[in-house]
C-alpha cells in the first residue's frame, strides 16, 4: 500500500534538510551489498529521527536492530555530549558495514553494539533510557516493548517503526501472517495503556510515537 505519491514523497524529499554525505555513502553502500535495502531508514526517515533526538537532547538512546546503521547515527545527532546510543542485532555477518561508519563518524565514541538476542540483551541492560528506536522483527513487538517500557525515564520517547505493514493491519479478517497478527496486537496493546500517550505517523510503513507518561 502506498500512502504517497511519488510525487509528493518528492516535494517532501525537496523540502526536507539535506542529510550529511556519510549517510548518502551508507545509503549506497546499503543498496550495493545487501539482499533487502529497503530496510535503510532513508532520507526522509532518518531527519524525522533526527529531529525527534535533538528535541529529547536524550542522554540514553536505545536501539533494537542496527542493520547498516543508518537509523543509529540519525539518532545519534541529539545525544547530549555525555550521551550513549546502544544498538543491538543478531546479524553479525553484517556488522562489518555500520561499524565501518560508525567509526567514520563523530558520535564513533558513544555508540555501543551490541550483538545477539535483543530479548537476552535487554534482560542485561541496567540502564534507563530516554529514547528508544525498535525496528526489528515484528514478531517480537510486543516482548520488545513490555521489556523497554520498564526501563524508560518517565517523558521518554519510544518510536516504533513499520506499524502499519504495508497497510495489512487494516485487514478485517484475521490475517494469515504472525507479523501482521502481532502488529495488529502491538498497536491496540500500545493504545490502551494508560502508563503512555501515542500516535501513528503515516510515514513510510508507519511508525508509532510513544511517550511514557
Amino acid at each position: 500500500m502506498e500512502f504517497l505519491s511519488n510525487e509528493l514523497e518528492n516535494y517532501l524529499n525537496q523540502n526536507t534538510t539535506p542529510v550529511s554525505d556519510l549517510l548518502n555513502r551508507l545509503e549506497k553502500e546499503t543498496f550495493q551489498k545487501t539482499t533487502q535495502p529497503q530496510m535503510l531508514s532513508g532520507a526522509y526517515q532518518g531527519r524525522m529521527l533526527s529531529l525527534i533526538s535533538k528535541m529529547i537532547r536524550p542522554n540514553r538512546i536505545l536501539e533494537i536492530g542496527t542493520f547498516t546503521g543508518y537509523a543509529t547515527l540519525c539518532l545519534a545527532e541529539g545525544l547530549q555530549k555525555t550521551g550513549k546510543i546502544i544498538t543491538i542485532d543478531r546479524n553479525e555477518e553484517l556488522m562489518y558495514l555500520p561499524k565501518k561508519y560508525f567509526a567514520e563518524s563523530e558520535f564513533a565514541e558513544q555508540i555501543e553494539i551490541q550483538i545477539g538476542n535483543a530479548l537476552d540483551v535487554l534482560d542485561e541492560l541496567d540502564e534507563s533510557f530516554d529514547l528508544v528506536f525498535i525496528d526489528a522483527d515484528k514478531s517480537n513487538y510486543i516482548n520488545y516493548f513490555n521489556k523497554v517500557i520498564e526501563k524508560m525515564n518517565s517523558g521518554g520517547v519510544i518510536l516504533a517503526d513499520n506499524v502499519l505493514w504495508y497497510g495489512k493491519v487494516l485487514e478485517e479478517s484475521k490475517p494469515k501472517d504472525k507479523d501482521t497478527i502481532v502488529l495488529k496486537e502491538f498497536n491496540d496493546l500500545v493504545a490502551n495503556d494508560d502508563r503512555v500517550e501515542t500516535i501513528i505517523l503515516p510515514i513510510r510503513d508507519g511508525i508509532s510515537l510513544i511517550r511514557k507518561k
